[in-house]
């Protein structure tokens, strides 16, 4: 049984470990980007708490994934909405959950079809064992460790609540 996991704490601490972090690189009015699904409800969140100017943006990476003949297209998924130019802006890319790298992967490709950022931030709510590609998340909310055959999913948008389900 998994401990219990205070969604709000997590997000209250990312949240000054993105201030923090800006901060010390000098990350002036940085662009917001939630991973549809979770990550947007974990960005929401967080670009709320930052009072950030620039409009939250959503990248859908369903078809930049490699394994998307394998999963297909979630039938939920949304378009991404980027509205402003990526050239020379400091980025925040936020999803719910690092697991193989994979989906971040993907969402770096996307990004960098609208444009060249000056830097990526990388911001992730939870981190899980598992990687299969040398994805390193800057800011963390929890890690956590589980067991052959189980999986971690962010159910939401309201309320947040982690589940730990078991595959195959």
């Amino acid at each position: 049984m998994m401990e219990k996991i205070d969604i709000g704490v997590l997000i209250e601490n990312m949240a000054k470990d993105i201030s923090s972090h800006c901060n010390n690189k000098g990350c002036e009015n940085p662009l917001m980007i939630g991973i549809q699904r979770g990550g947007v409800w974990v960005a929401t969140r967080l670009h709320n708490k930052l009072n950030l100017k620039d409009s939250l943006g959503e990248l859908n990476i369903a078809f930049y994934r490699d394994d998307f003949s394998k999963i297909g297209v979630h039938p939920e998924v949304r378009p991404s909405k980027l509205s402003i130019n990526l050239d020379n802006r400091h980025v925040i890319l936020v999803d719910d959950v690092l697991h193989t790298g994979r989906t971040i992967r993907a969402a770096m490709n996307e990004i960098f079809d609208y444009g060249r950022p000056a830097s990526v931030v990388l911001a992730i709510l939870i981190e899980r064992s598992g990687k299969e590609l040398p994805i390193h998340a800057d800011i963390i909310g929890k890690t956590i460790t589980l067991k052959e055959g189980e999986h971690v999913k962010l159910c939401g948008p309201e309320p947040l609540a982690l589940e730990i389900m078991k595959t195959g």
